[in-house]
């Protein structure tokens, strides 16, 4: 069976249609006949429905093995509960998919669910791709390195890691074990010497020839074999060399050797767990505590531990905990190629069908199970432990965070506790590579996907007017929500603003605003005090004109400058981004029609983008490549200024 997005699998425009029904006073009477004039023109076959509100927007996608039995069931109030009622109360409309079986239906329901995030959906909340190895297949000298997102590269995936930070380790170490090149092809192409990291013993520097494409090939193999999981088999190699060396007298490369089988030492020792001969697997436990779920992942490729991270779902309230289990590792595995093995805390009641949905993408048989005894139960506890210990902390968190908000809206008076916060903040050098910035807070903490990078490009913003570039930035942001949800029922409008700066940024956006028509939106400028923030106190300044500062160890105070220091921490990493860009720019970039290949052969024949600027149209049109047309064209470029 091949993914649900292949074309073989079916056709959705032609197995998708819609049924709509009248009425928009959302009631569940209404809901009820809107789903019963779906049922006269359901198919009793597997498919995916989507219930949608009266405006379209998706409130729920499911998964039958026969549509017309499963949706008849929400026409069946007294049976449903609470939670269900709602969601029937709002349904008018729904749309219908027709798969081939059920366990497509299982692998689209995933898909869409993590396109369309409907609210009453269990939905794995996750902001980041999982970061994996990449040892390329596309040069002599392959490269290892650093991957995240789609796996375009031709190449050996390995992962998924928990984290950048346990990825870095592993490739510190394997460089270190391997002397494999991290650097890009086009470094490696430039270079005439070794680079630092010859001089380190972390790369063989094939770049210069210190090692042969055949010696080069071993270390790549052997790299293979240690993340395929046979790292004891490298050992061995490592150790039988070394011993050889120093019987040979060669103590330089015996040291090298000893060196390298250090590295392998630390990765072994590192490991949190124990999971050899366990091969690849992953193990998932669950733990629920007042109706907060928490998840708890370990990741184990070739018996070594790659890490562990936890998962707290969204919209859980008053559903069942396989149903819960299993929609999340339907929406785990839709990014994440799955391993042959995952060890469950549970029997889940569709775990046949999730191993053969989850099986059909990677082209082998994935199966789901709860060990009972020996080291794989072992492993199953610790996870439940980490998963109880995790959602623990959770929930201090999530209660210190409840009474921190409560604190905000006390503060700046607002009715209630503010359910999304919006920080801004810009930066520049003299004017130059200006940005903006927003960063975005809720309840659960800070939700990185809605960051918003602002690129200032208006030419009546003078360049280094702080003033002009908050105003840009809020004219963008609030006028593409007008826009795009004038009636505030997405949850993207703020219930409380933050400014980094005074009084001047503050009126800034408050003139944006009132131009717009927007005035119940709550403005606060964050602003250093008399000492600069010497003394830790920051003043805040209201609309209303006042102005106040909070004793030093308010833990409001705290939870205030956390937020400032994060859109600050944002928008100089952004700054620093386009100023890096702007660094490898030329004025070549500008002209129309000269693409790479003819700027490269421009600059190899004149030495600088300010020679070629100030060539003669004779010059020009003696470079190699460059047409008496496009010599013309460039000439006019430059000098019709």
């Amino acid at each position: 069976m091949s993914s649900p997005n292949a074309p073989d699998r079916f056709n959705e425009e032609k197995s998708t249609f819609a049924v709509r029904g009248a009425g928009e006073t959302p009631d569940l009477a209404a809901g009820v006949a809107a789903i019963r004039n779906v049922l006269a023109t359901l198919p009793i076959r597997p498919g995916v429905y989507r219930m949608q509100d009266a405006r379209g927007d998706v409130l729920y996608v499911g998964k039958a093995k026969a549509l017309k039995n499963r949706v008849t069931n929400y026409t069946q109030v007294d049976r449903l509960s609470k939670r269900l009622q709602r969601m029937v109360a709002q349904t008018r409309s729904m749309t219908i998919v027709t798969t081939n079986n059920e366990a497509e239906a299982l692998l689209l329901e995933a898909q869409l669910i993590k396109r369309y995030r409907p609210p009453y959906n269990v939905l794995l909340r996750d902001d980041k791709s999982f970061p994996f190895i990449l040892l390329r297949a596309d040069h002599e000298f392959p490269r290892i390195q650093k991957h995240r997102g789609a796996r375009r590269a031709k190449g050996n995936y390995y992962g998924p890691f928990a984290s950048a930070g346990s990825v870095n380790n592993t490739l510190n170490a394997l460089q270190k074990l391997f002397l494999l090149r991290s650097c890009t092809d086009s470094f490696f192409r430039n270079r005439d010497r070794p680079c630092l990291l010859y001089q380190i013993k972390r790369c063989s520097a094939p770049c210069v020839g210190r090692i042969d494409e055949a010696g080069y090939a071993d270390l790549v193999n052997d790299a293979k074999a240690f993340l395929g999981g046979k790292s004891t088999q490298v050992q061995a190699k490592l150790g039988g060399q070394m011993e050889a060396a120093a019987a040979a007298m060669d103590f330089e490369l015996a040291a090298i050797l000893r060196d390298r089988l250090r590295a392998l030492t630390f990765i072994q020792g590192s490991q949190a767990i124990n999971a050899e001969g366990l091969g690849d697997a992953d193990i998932f436990a669950m733990a629920n505590k007042n109706g907060v779920i928490g998840i708890q992942a370990f990741f184990i490729r070739g018996g070594q531990n790659w890490g562990h991270r936890s998962f707290f779902p969204q919209h859980t309230a008053d559903v069942p905990e396989d149903e819960i289990l299993t929609g999340f590792l339907a929406q785990f595995y839709e990014e994440v190629p799955p391993p042959k093995t995952i060890f469950l805390d549970r029997e889940l009641e569709e775990g046949e069908l999730l191993g053969e949905a989850l099986g059909a993408g990677v082209g082998f048989k994935v199966s789901l199970s709860m060990p009972q005894r020996g080291t794989r139960r072992r492993l199953l506890d610790q996870a439940k432990r980490n998963a109880e210990e995790a959602l623990d902390r959770r929930l201090a968190e999530s209660t210190t965070q409840a009474k921190l908000l409560r604190e905000v809206a006390e503060l700046f008076d607002l009715a209630e506790p503010p359910d999304r916060i919006e920080v801004y903040d810009n930066s520049h050098i003299q004017g130059t590579n200006a940005v903006g910035a927003m960063v975005v807070v809720g309840p659960e903490g800070f939700r990185k996907g809605q960051y918003r990078k602002f690129n200032i490009k208006n030419p009546d913003t003078i360049p280094g007017d702080d003033f002009g570039m908050m105003r840009e930035v809020f004219q963008r942001r609030f006028a593409r929500a007008q826009s795009e949800d004038p009636d505030r029922d997405a949850g993207d409008w703020p219930d409380l603003v933050l400014i980094d700066g005074g009084r001047g940024q503050l009126n800034a956006a408050k003139a944006v605003l009132e131009e717009m028509g927007i005035e119940d939106v709550c403005l606060v400028g964050v602003a250093k005090g008399p000492l600069h923030g010497r003394d830790g106190r920051e003043v805040f300044h209201l609309l209303d004109g006042r102005e106040f500062q909070l004793p030093v160890n308010a833990p409001v105070l705290f939870y205030l400058q956390r937020l400032r220091d994060e859109v600050h921490r944002f928008v100089i990493g952004a700054h620093r981004d386009k100023r890096s860009k702007a660094i490898g720019a030329s004025p070549l970039d500008d002209v129309p029609g000269i693409g790479p290949a003819r700027k490269k052969a421009l600059l190899m024949h004149f030495g600088t983008a300010r020679a070629v600027r100030g060539a003669s149209l004779a010059d020009l049109q003696k470079a190699p490549g460059v047409s008496a047309a496009v010599a013309q064209q460039l000439y006019d470029f430059f000098h019709a200024r």
